[in-house]
């Protein structure tokens, strides 16, 4: 498989049952990393997911893509357009929030078609820059994402009070 024959669109109705999908893998991938930071999947999450991000699509300033190999939704990324952000101490920006491929998807490039659609989407709806988050024990992401052209800005540190 390579990335020649995936097109990136924006995601519809039809594709949420699919998102839901990779959405509650995106949860259970996270709780894996670290169970005490990341929630825990439920039986729910992948409904709920996919019902969240169908309330999102209509949004003016947010960008729901999928990734579509021979009619079949590989991924997708979820992405806004915020403006100052005084606890982030930033200004305007394009904010990647979710983006995911199917596992047996992945290391085909599929990923980097997201992310440059995505970007590409958040500049034409006037973001001057993107930031994103990614999981500390997510080196394949952090790679994709420094290919892309991100550089690390920001360390999230987690303290658990109920030790």
């Amino acid at each position: 498989m390579t990335s020649d024959n995936v097109i990136v669109r924006p995601a519809t109705r039809d594709d949420l049952p699919t998102i839901g999908r990779l959405g509650a893998l995106l949860v259970e991938t996270h709780h894996g990393f670290d169970e005490k930071r990341f929630i825990a999947p439920t039986s729910q999450t992948e409904s709920g997911y996919g019902s969240f991000l169908g309330t999102q699509l209509a949004q003016p300033n947010v960008v729901v893509l999928v990734a579509v190999q021979e009619s079949q939704v590989i991924g997708y990324s979820y992405s806004g357009v915020e403006g100052r952000d005084w606890m982030s101490l930033r200004g305007p920006a394009g904010i990647v929030y979710d983006i995911i491929v199917d596992p047996a998807s992945r290391r085909h490039g599929v990923g980097a078609l997201l992310l440059d659609a995505t970007v590409a989407k958040l500049k034409l709806l006037g973001a001057p820059q993107v930031v994103l988050s990614t999981a500390e024990h997510n080196p394949a992401a952090q790679r994709l994402f420094a290919k892309g052209g991100f550089r690390r800005t920001m360390i999230e540190m987690t303290r658990d009070l109920d030790d």
